[in-house]
């Protein structure tokens, strides 16, 4: 075979490749709207599309730079999950909070305004000093957050349960599930400047993960929350058992690898819109407005985000800007952690700052004007 058939048949596997990808990248741009159960193709697309348009990128300026359309070809693609790129990137400046928005007025009412943080603290790294604790606390002072939400909040048997709620005694009421609630869940909790009524451990069946609902009291408005944190991916537990696997020299075990990755992933995904369906109930048939936020191991590309999205407003849209991650780590390209508001609320601010404490996670706060 000579030198131009070679390069002929080189640039036609290119080609293939563009068109390949492109088409997938395109196909995982609807992953949102199939339920896990009746696909298990769609919803592990879902989880690849971060990485499909970082590609889609990369082999577009490679086109571009070789001066071909097919350049256009995965561009395209790209643009073609702009319901994603905007869950992630938001032109535009911060909006001004008014001075008022965090000093109570004789009604104990913050002039309408209510800031809210949520946040994975991984018990706080297990700290026996309780370092972690105080350090968030003492930022979450500082940005005036009214609300605390929790997820994977604990103690242990240095830095107890009654550590953790002196070192939060700015925030005086708390709801934190008794200790036989919790046994073999991975604990939730809600601290509050202002009072909290109705509180409700939600239980999921077969998972550790867990929600909790309750409604703020804010002068004489009443706003209903849901603290969530829905099953997680198994990805971290599994991981250097999977990765073990697939250095060995054994085809078999390779695949079972393979397999059992894909299965846990796409168990993980069912159990995951089930709890998604169950909170959209409980927000529907909220007699007030609501906040649904937490972890939800869901990349905007999920059957989970397109559910909430449905009727409820994703307070990064509404008052966010810049890039968005929440998750430290996956090259800090993954949003799992969101703030969901009701129509009715108006999202004046959204940020995630990047808070190298005692978590994967970030902290994602946010400002409602009620």
């Amino acid at each position: 075979m000579g030198k131009a058939a070679v390069k002929s048949l080189f640039h036609l596997i290119l080609t293939a490749a563009t068109f390949v990808l492109a088409a997938v990248t395109v196909l995982a741009s609807r992953s949102g709207h199939y339920h896990p159960e009746s696909s298990t193709v769609m919803p592990l697309l879902g989880l690849a599309v971060p990485v499909l348009l970082v590609s889609c990128l990369i082999v577009s300026l490679c086109w571009a730079v070789a001066r071909k359309k097919w350049a256009f070809v995965t561009l395209i693609a790209f643009f073609f999950n702009w319901e994603y790129l905007t869950a992630v990137i938001r032109f535009g400046s911060a909006r001004d909070i008014p001075a008022t928005a965090s000093a109570p007025n004789h009604q104990g009412k913050p002039g309408g305004y209510l800031t809210v943080a949520t946040y994975n603290v991984h018990n706080f790294g297990n700290e026996i000093t309780g370092y972690s604790c105080k350090e968030i606390a003492r930022y979450m002072r500082q940005q005036h957050v009214d609300v605390l939400c929790f997820q994977e909040f604990g103690g242990n048997k240095h830095f107890t349960a009654d550590s953790l709620r002196r070192a939060l005694s700015h925030w005086q009421y708390a709801l934190i599930p008794a200790d036989d609630s919790i046994r073999g869940l991975l604990p939730i909790a809600v601290f509050s400047r202002y009072p909290l009524t109705g509180g409700r451990f939600i239980t999921y069946p077969h998972s550790s993960n867990c929600s909790m609902l309750c409604d703020i009291v804010a002068g004489t408005d009443t706003i209903r929350l849901l603290n969530n944190h829905l099953q997680t991916t198994g990805v971290s537990r599994n991981r250097k058992k999977w990765e073990r696997e697939l250095t060995t020299d054994n085809t078999r075990r390779e695949v079972q690898a393979v397999q059992d990755a894909a299965e846990t992933l796409h168990e993980n995904f069912v159990k995951r819109a089930a709890q998604t369906d169950s909170i959209c109930h409980l927000a529907i048939a909220a007699p007030h407005p609501v906040l649904v936020c937490g972890d939800f191991n869901s990349l905007p590309s999920s059957y989970t985000y397109r559910r909430l999205s449905e009727f409820l407003e994703d307070g990064f849209k509404t008052g966010g800007h810049g890039y968005m991650y929440t998750y430290r780590y996956g090259k800090r390209m993954l949003r799992i952690d969101y703030a969901f508001h009701s129509p009715e609320l108006e999202c004046i601010d959204y940020y995630s700052p990047d808070l190298d404490l005692c978590s994967d996670h970030n902290p994602v706060i946010f400002t409602v004007k009620y």
